[in-house]
């Protein structure tokens, strides 16, 4: 088997192209990663199996595929040597985007690529030229740059005859205006709309022009019989039959070989040979019953295998059918039948209709059929929902899947055979799966007829008589559209394209077979960018059906983190910085109070502004590094008492990455240290009084509140995370409380002080930028207390000083007097020695020579 194994984008590439050189090893050779925006496959090795294994065996071949609009660019293919080596490893793998390959080719011309390589890669450049006879239409260069091409693609006109000497070649159609499926409502002005842009073409049947007969034919086989024989035995001779519906297509297809016609269908068209743009039958594939039968719309067996997967997927094991008794809806519940019996799934009941629903439904009612396939035109849909809604088999015991062509408001419509309202078939289909086919090119690039598919939906809806929702076959529009150019360049191609040998078209009559063999294999051979999914890749070719159903509604948890985390911030952050200024002007030292002068209000805001910013980046890094993604966690079945026929099975979503813990520890722990150290400032300041920012307290008293309902909060939460309801409620109760008891605190007093003393003063502005009021008798007289206390201990200072100096000057003068006048014997009666001269009392150390010192 093969696995493809796409790893995730996140993944280091490693080397110039992806690929790591591995040590030889007698092991084989160590697995090499992928190209930035590719895989790899691994031949014969499950996805467990290449998680589990370091080293691939020698002579293992691994080969590189891209993603989307890319191609490898290098070796696609790896081969692992005997020394423990890949091949080619010098030589790197790269997935690099390409421009279109359709402008590699030009018809009735060539194209010289220069500046690269094929594939187109970026800086590669294409020159347009024409075959003789012929003359280019748009720019004869283009550039590709980063996957597109810099021009319109080009394409090449035949110098063509007149318009007035153009033969007419001309196609029949049956367009479904009205019954099971109105198809031919969008469908026939999309055809005009083709007509009308592949005869303004120069290169296209330069010789002729295409004419369109048609006829309604109500989506009804005998209708279309009556209008079918008109088209053949009444001139002109058509070329080619379009019908529009499965039952009319098959009627056609099988009448079509007997005339040498072609059928393709848009729905479904018959060229004698046939080509239809809006059939589904499974039974139209046969190529033995319908050999000249080509169609654009896939078959309706496409939904099977989603259906099937939908089965499986919510594990239903009995499902039951009701089906129109057509030939298309037949084929298709036959091939349904196949399908789930291989996935072990029985269809218990089968129920048909042709014209009334009452009876089968009434029987699915009897058999107590809950999951309902049903299989219908859009006419037949409107009166089995009327039956379903009078025998009640909707609601949550019953599931219904049906066709996703229906109009968009289909049970809405005014239908003269059923006696529902409006209300009670909207009541019905409520809760109804359908699946549908993409019909319309999603890429949007400009197709064959230089439209895109976006441009052609506008254009269309400007022929449009009514809204599109109100339309019939408005989604298989882009098929009929195609259809037409499918036909176009198949006639081209057999008619030589003008000037070259082919043959001539207006030589055809309903018994040439030559001209029939030719216009089939050019039919076989057609491929073209088109509006439509299905001529993009190739005619006939289908694609993958698309469910279409309601979804459940993702909580937004990353939406509720950054609310919460920045409203903590701006909130919390806003007092935190408050408490910190007050704590920081009047906790400091005396050198430092300083600052409250200096303090700008835009400190402030900064402070706060870099809190908001320590979020901002955390949250960014988290969601760069480790998104947030939707997890869900199922809980026990629970079977409700009062209807035993609804099993509950309780799930709850979570919003996590895959290092969630990791992530709330850093975040949780910032926070926490926000509040431990906001409740540290409020209790330091808790003594500091001064009246102008006497709210300190209240903002302390607010910190308080907060840290002590945010640590408490935070954890309970995490234990009751399983629990939604309890955790959600402890959650929406703290932060009500929170933000509650601050607005209390804070506010209060100060509307209590604005009611009874009329008073209103912009505290905040005045304390941030003077540090504290000048207005305030109090606060005054304390800051002239202490200027005043500076001052005094300043000239204490200088006294001190000043004594002090003198002390010295006056030990210097006793010592010179000791030196000069040795001392002398101590007097008798106990005094001190005196001097020759000096008086007794000049002699004394009494204090009196020192107050004269000091005068």
């Amino acid at each position: 088997m093969l696995l493809l194994l796409l790893v995730p984008l996140f993944l280091r590439p490693l080397g110039a192209g992806g690929a790591q050189t591995p040590n030889a090893t007698s092991e084989g050779c160590q697995i090499i990663h992928p190209p930035w925006e590719g895989g790899i496959r691994y031949r014969g090795l499950t996805r467990d199996q290449v998680k589990a294994i370091n080293f691939l065996p020698v002579d293992y071949e691994i080969e590189y595929v891209c993603r989307g609009e890319r191609e490898v660019v290098g070796p696609k293919v790896r081969k692992c040597l005997a020394n423990g080596s890949w091949t080619d490893m010098d030589t790197p793998s790269r997935c690099v985007r390409i421009c279109s390959k359709s402008y590699l080719t030009l018809e009735n011309g060539k194209v010289f690529l220069t500046g690269g390589d094929l594939p187109a890669l970026d800086g590669a450049r294409v020159d347009f030229r024409c075959d003789p006879d012929f003359h280019l239409v748009g720019s004869s260069r283009s550039i590709c740059s980063q996957g597109q091409w810099s021009t319109p693609k080009p394409h090449c006109q035949v110098n063509r005859t007149p318009h007035s000497e153009r033969r007419a070649v001309y196609i029949g159609a049956l367009f479904p205006m009205s019954g099971g499926w109105p198809g031919g409502q969008a469908c026939q002005p999309a055809v005009e709309m083709a007509l009308e842009d592949v005869n303004s073409r120069r290169d296209i049947l330069p010789d002729y022009e295409l004419k369109l007969i048609h006829h309604d034919s109500k989506c009804d086989p005998g209708q279309a019989t009556k209008y079918l024989y008109e088209l053949l035995y009444n001139d002109p001779i058509k070329i080619i039959l379009m019908p529009g519906c499965s039952s009319v297509s098959t009627l056609v297809a099988e009448a079509a070989r007997m005339w040498n016609l072609i059928v393709f269908v848009q729905i479904p068209l018959i060229l004698v040979p046939q080509l239809s743009y809006g059939s589904s039958s499974p039974a139209l594939s046969n190529r033995q019953r319908f050999p000249t039968f080509f169609r654009t719309h896939p078959s309706a067996t496409l939904h099977n295998p989603t259906r099937v997967k939908l089965f499986e997927k919510w594990g239903w094991k009995k499902i039951a059918t009701i089906q129109q008794t057509t030939e298309v809806f037949t084929s298709t519940l036959d091939d349904l039948e196949e399908r789930v019996k291989e996935a072990g799934i029985e269809i218990t009941f089968r129920q048909s209709f042709f014209s009334d629903p009452a009876v089968p439904v009434k029987n699915l009612k009897r058999q107590d059929a809950r999951i309902i396939v049903g299989l219908f035109y859009e006419t037949e849909a409107r009166k089995v929902f009327c039956e379903v809604y009078k025998e009640r088999l909707f609601g949550k015991k019953y599931v219904w899947f049906l066709i996703g062509w229906y109009a968009d408001n289909w049970f809405k419509t005014y239908d003269p055979s059923i006696n529902c309202t409006v209300d009670e078939m909207t009541e019905a289909v409520e809760g109804h799966i359908t699946t549908e086919i993409v019909m319309l090119n999603p890429a949007n690039t400009r197709s064959i007829s230089n439209m895109t598919s976006q441009e052609f939906v506008e254009k269309l809806t400007k022929r449009l008589k009514r809204h599109p929702e109100e339309t019939g076959g408005f989604q298989e529009a882009p098929l009929a559209y195609d259809a037409i150019w499918a036909l176009a360049l198949a006639l081209n191609k057999t008619s030589g394209g003008g000037g070259r040998s082919g043959v001539r078209l207006e030589d055809f009559n309903y018994n040439n077979q030559t001209i029939t063999d030719q216009i089939y294999r050019a039919m076989n051979s057609s491929s073209f960018e088109g509006v439509s999914v299905a001529a993009t890749r190739r005619l006939a070719t289908t694609t993958a059906p698309r469910m279409t159903f309601p979804g459940p509604k993702q909580i937004s948890g990353l939406a509720r983190l950054w609310l919460l985390g920045l409203g903590f911030s701006l909130g919390y952050g806003s007092m935190f910085t408050k408490i910190w200024w007050v704590h920081t002007v009047f906790t400091k030292k005396e050198e430092k109070k300083e600052w409250r002068k200096t303090l700008e209000p835009w400190k402030l805001y900064a402070t706060v502004g870099l809190l908001v910013g320590m979020d901002v980046l955390t949250l960014a890094i988290w969601q760069i590094v480790d998104p947030l993604h939707r997890t869900i966690e199922t809980f026990a079945k629970e079977e409700p008492k009062e209807d035993i026929d609804v099993s509950i099975l309780p799930q709850l979503e979570h919003c996590s990455s895959k290092k969630m813990n990791t992530w709330l520890g850093i975040f949780y722990g910032y926070k926490g240290l926000l509040l431990l150290l906001g409740i540290f400032l409020a209790y330091e300041t808790k003594s500091v009084s001064t009246e102008k920012i006497n709210d300190h307290r209240a903002v302390g008293m607010a910190i308080y509140n907060v840290a002590v309902l945010c640590l408490i909060t935070a954890p309970v939460t995490m234990i009751l995370s399983s629990q939604q309801d309890a955790a959600f409620a402890f959650a929406s109760l703290a932060i009500v409380f929170s933000s509650y008891i601050t607005l209390v605190v804070l506010f209060v007093p100060k509307m209590r002080r604005l009611i009874t003393r009329g008073e209103w003063q912009s505290e905040a502005q005045d304390t941030m930028k003077t540090g504290s009021s000048t207005n305030n008798n109090e606060e005054e007289k304390s800051r002239l207390l202490e200027k005043e206390n500076r001052e005094l201990e300043k000239i204490i200072a200088e006294k001190e000083e000043r004594v002090s100096e003198l002390r010295h000057q006056l030990q210097s003068r006793q010592q010179l007097r000791s030196r000069r006048h040795p001392p002398t014997p101590p007097d008798p009666s106990g005094g001190l020695p005196r001097g020759p001269s000096e008086p007794p009392d000049r002699l004394s150390c009494d204090g009196s020579r020192v107050h004269l010192l000091y005068k």
